[in-house]
């Protein structure tokens, strides 16, 4: 199964990933954990992502599917995977189905995770990382909404998008997310 989770930084796709590739067998590829890595690298690379996101900025597209297009090559993700916030632009996603049209498959569902401003004002200031001040907080909902909102009516014109309510325990968005996907 090929799955991507898109919402805005602190709806719990992190989380909810794991459990989901768990439970399919599925690669698990954490964007944000392949960016975060990238910026602790001496690379050029690296240092582009860390002045990026240290402004509270996004990553831009062309560096991030030059990563995505590395990652999709392992071998661990010939049998499915999940990415966990990619795409976040209508323009990744295009670019992402042509990556998949390249090898033969396409996207089996894209997980929208639902969640109130508030809530996610809170978790994210919980978290505590250097990403994570206040100030950048609402920088990266802005980018959020401005960027990725758009992406729900790219995958529900494909008939793939699935909305999910992220608020609730975890395992009760993990119900939800496992009734939405035909999961044990």
């Amino acid at each position: 199964m090929r799955i991507v989770f898109i919402g805005p930084p602190g709806a719990g796709k992190g989380t909810q990933a794991a459990r989901v590739c768990q439970a399919l067998g599925i690669a698990c590829l954490s964007t944000g954990e392949v960016l975060r890595q990238a910026q602790a690298s001496d690379t050029a690379a690296g240092r582009e992502i860390a002045a990026r996101l240290e402004a509270g900025e996004l990553v831009p597209d062309d560096l991030v599917l030059r990563i995505v297009t590395d990652r999709l090559a392992d071998t661990d993700c010939h049998h499915g995977f999940l990415f966990d916030g990619f795409p976040r632009t209508v323009p990744q996603a295009v670019e992402l189905d042509k990556l998949m049209d390249d090898h033969h498959t396409r996207l089996d569902a894209a997980v929208l995770f639902e969640v109130g401003e508030q809530e996610l004002l809170d978790r994210l200031a919980c978290r505590g990382r250097a990403d994570d001040k206040k100030e950048l907080i609402r920088q990266r909902l802005r980018d959020y909404a401005k960027l990725t909102t758009p992406l729900a009516e790219y995958y529900q014109q494909r008939g793939v998008l699935h909305r999910i309510d992220a608020a609730g325990t975890t395992d009760q968005v993990y119900g939800r997310i496992a009734r939405a996907l035909g999961l044990p």
